[in-house]
């Protein structure tokens, strides 16, 4: 079958590799000009992971990743108050199954894993879809006309398939009260290699880290009861030194230097409930179908996962996209709700509401270092309860 996938992120490219190896011919869309750069690092696992190890690309995450020795919590002086060792403790509980990556790089190598073989168009996206029951009709924002048997929307949180074809974000979105903004700067200083510091306070969370390229990334967490500025640049950055301007530790040196930031990326932390993925010949992946948020730890991987589920399903059914729909839904959705929902308790760990969330959060922090407590706060997550199908061949 023809196959549009909307967006280049970390959903799309995978699907759209499962659906090359499967026989299907699929057409991949981004309206980015190019591949995204910049973004948050994320901590890669689960049926994810699975995934990725049966891509072959899980040597190439672990030369892109990093392997922090240590977490670091902070005070305003920067006095070290609590830290771990994450790599004893995160990739233990995991049994080595585990990698810290940047979003961008593991977006690009799955994007490379395609080859060359499967159709891209960049800078260009979906401005309507026509679902006639047999074909889709797409038009393009720069007015080209296509048809396809199958969309699949994997154009992340705020999703122009989803609006298209299963109405207004406003009707789906869950926000958690807590908006992100992930920047990076050449040249920081202090600079501390393969140390993630972080300093949390009363309503907000930022976390520094090194990258191999000179560089620092930040990631700055706060509760934001308003609206976050859409595609409005200096919006964005105008309302993080607002809100963080009376911060401690290193932030206001950071926020003096938000205008020399070469990459830079603000969202409300959100999540996507639909009852069902797919109307028609069109369906969702990845955060455009159910957005677990960043509090989740897991989006990259639930949506690799997704994918590939999808693919896999499409396959057995012979192209019958209905009974592929229903099953890739069916294996899938408790699993998602289920991280969906832990994700909500979670906030306090970022951005905690109050004097006594802030002194549970520092002192479960640096109980970490202890395999017990790390086993009992994180070892049953990295163990995804869902079967993934048997590799497809063409």
């Amino acid at each position: 079958m023809r196959v549009l996938v909307v967006g280049a992120g970390v959903a799309g490219p995978t699907l759209a590799y499962w659906l090359m190896r499967t026989g299907h011919e699929p057409t991949l869309v981004e309206r980015a000009p190019r591949l995204r750069d910049g973004g948050y690092v994320v901590d890669f696992w689960g049926a994810g992971f699975d995934v990725a190890e049966r891509m072959g690309i899980v040597p190439r995450l672990r030369e892109e990743g990093y392997r922090f020795r240590e977490a670091r919590e902070v005070s305003k002086s920067g006095r070290r108050i609590a830290h771990f060792d994450p790599v004893h403790v995160i990739e233990g509980a995991a049994a080595g199954r585990y990698v810290t990556v940047g979003r961008s790089d593991l977006a690009r190598t799955i994007y490379e894993a395609m080859d060359g073989a499967v159709e891209t168009i960049f800078d260009d996206t979906v401005e309507s879809l026509t679902d006639d029951g047999d074909r889709v009709l797409v038009r393009f924002v720069s007015g080209a006309e296509r048809e396809f048997d199958l969309v699949v929307g994997a154009d992340g949180l705020h999703s122009r398939v989803r609006d298209l074809a299963f109405g207004p974000e406003r009707e789906y979105e869950r926000y958690l009260g807590i908006t992100v903004a992930a920047f990076d700067l050449d040249g920081y200083r202090p600079r501390d290699e393969l140390v993630a510091v972080m300093h949390t306070e009363v309503g907000a969370q930022t976390l520094r880290l090194a990258l191999r390229d000179g560089a620092t990334m930040f990631c700055c967490m706060f509760r934001h009861d308003g609206d976050v500025p859409v595609d409005d640049l200096p919006a964005q950055k105008e309302l993080l030194r607002e809100r963080l301007s009376d911060v401690g530790w290193e932030l206001p040196g950071i926020l003096t230097q938000l205008s020399q930031a070469r990459t830079f990326y603000m969202d409300r932390a959100s999540q996507i409930l639909l009852p069902s993925w797919s109307r028609g010949r069109i369906a969702l992946i990845g955060d455009a179908a159910a957005c677990p948020s960043l509090l989740a730890g897991q989006g990259s991987a639930l949506a690799m996962a997704e994918a590939y589920v999808l693919a896999c399903a499409l396959h057995d059914s012979g192209g019958d996209h209905r009974a592929a729909f229903s099953a890739y839904h069916a294996r899938l959705a408790t699993l998602v709700r289920t991280k969906q929902d832990a994700a909500v308790g979670l906030g306090a760990a970022f951005a905690p509401r109050n004097r006594f969330q802030l002194l549970l959060r520092d002192a479960v922090f640096g109980a970490m270092g202890l395999p017990f407590v790390a086993h009992l706060a994180m070892g049953r997550s990295f163990r995804d309860p869902v079967e993934l199908p048997r590799v497809p061949t063409g």
